[in-house]
């Protein structure tokens, strides 16, 4: 799938190692299955029933009535704890993440087939223990999660660029560096990644040096900064 309005994405490496064992298990979706151009940016597909072991996908869980999903410092670390244990049990690579206030991202690659039973894991248990540390009762989460499979290369590191722009693009920060509840300073190298997150299977698309992978990761989202006109984030 050709990129679109992907500007300073770095040249292709050579597959070796760690990334060689990647790419070959990876399955990319076929042209037919794709979504729409700028499907990550603009909108996500409908729940997925069916997902498939070595597929990428861009997952997107809303606030019930676009309410707050995360209510204090406390629910985005509970939620990040438990994003940890449903990635291990499910075996997850998460690419990219980013928790804004109504509603959350992933970049999540899978390793089997259990992207639905994750996300049941973790927004279930998410929402009974934030309505119990919070003193209220009904939905968190509005229906089901969506998820937009990615298509190739350029896809992926869209999508990832959008990920961690989404509090910069909704007006909560200048910087993504600034935002503490996304995988951005990981990647770029501002503090140590939680457990959970495979930022060197993301890095090693810029480059096989972490030196210059962190910085090629650095300005590619840096390009990226600029508003697409008609597109917009919220909070």
């Amino acid at each position: 799938m050709p990129a679109t309005g992907v500007q300073g994405a770095p040249e292709p490496v050579p597959a070796t190692g760690v990334q060689g064992a990647t790419r070959a298990r990876r399955k990319w979706v076929s042209r037919r299955e794709l979504p729409p151009a700028g499907a990550t940016v603009e909108h996500v597909g409908r729940p997925l029933r069916n997902a498939h072991a070595g597929e990428i996908y861009h997952v997107v869980t809303r606030g019930n009535n676009r309410s707050p999903v995360f209510v204090d410092e406390g629910d985005r670390l509970l939620f990040l704890d438990l994003l940890g244990r449903s990635a291990a049990r499910h075996e997850w690579l998460v690419l990219a993440y980013c928790l804004m206030t109504t509603h959350y991202h992933l970049v999540v690659q899978l390793v089997t087939d259990r992207l639905s039973a994750g996300m049941c894991l973790l927004n279930g248990d998410f929402a009974k223990k934030a309505n119990r540390r919070n003193r209220r009762i009904g939905h968190v989460f509005n229906e089901r999660f969506s998820a937009s499979p990615i298509g190739d290369e350029s896809h992926l590191l869209e999508a990832c660029r959008y990920v961690v722009l989404n509090p910069v693009r909704a007006g909560m920060c200048v910087r993504p560096e600034s935002w503490r509840w996304s995988s951005y300073r990981a990647c770029a190298g501002f503090e140590f990644a939680p457990s959970f997150l495979a930022e060197a299977e993301l890095l090693r698309l810029f480059s096989g040096n972490a030196d210059r992978a962190r910085h090629a990761y650095r300005t590619f989202v840096s390009e990226g900064r600029q508003p697409v006109p008609g597109i917009g984030s919220r909070p």
